[in-house]
């Protein structure tokens, strides 16, 4: 196994593990209706997509982009790997332009809520648009998961 795939496997683990189970907690703690813990779910929320979510995808970048020209592979017309580049890119998106500033919301909604001690309304919609684009965003990477084992489209 070459250098660069080992690189490239540790980007995926931190990615798609990181977005799976950051969902997890922020969904238990939403579960249990209490302001404090929700503050802190969703403050770790955005500590750990910077801790793991972007060092995933700097390595998987990087390592997918030695990979693909050492081995001479086309990055034109439709393949796996190009669509694979362009579900990356959309899920890319969805994360900057909508799911991080959500997060930002959240935290925000829910260090009011802390202060009324009950979890307001603002958060709660803020959480609904979180988990709809999260959805998405979350299934992109795991698509492209399945094309880059399967090597096939």
């Amino acid at each position: 196994m070459s250098y660069w795939l080992v690189i490239h496997i540790i980007g995926v683990v931190l990615l798609v593990g990181n977005i799976v189970t950051a969902a997890f907690w922020k969904i238990r703690a939403d579960l249990q209706n209490n302001p404090v813990v929700i503050h802190s779910a969703v403050k770790n929320v955005m500590l750990a997509d910077y801790v793991f979510t972007l060092p995933g995808i700097a390595l998987i970048t990087v390592s997918g982009i030695v990979m693909a020209v050492r081995s001479g592979m086309p990055m034109s017309g439709l393949s796996w790997l190009t669509v694979s580049l362009i579900l990356f890119a959309i899920s890319g998106i969805l994360w900057l332009a909508v799911l991080i500033p959500l997060q930002r919301s959240m935290i925000r909604h829910s260090a009011h809520s802390v202060e009324q001690k009950a979890v307001m309304e603002e958060y709660r919609r803020a959480s609904r648009y979180w988990a709809v684009f999260g959805i998405v965003s979350t299934l992109l990477p795991v698509v492209i998961l399945y094309l880059m084992i399967t090597r096939t489209l």
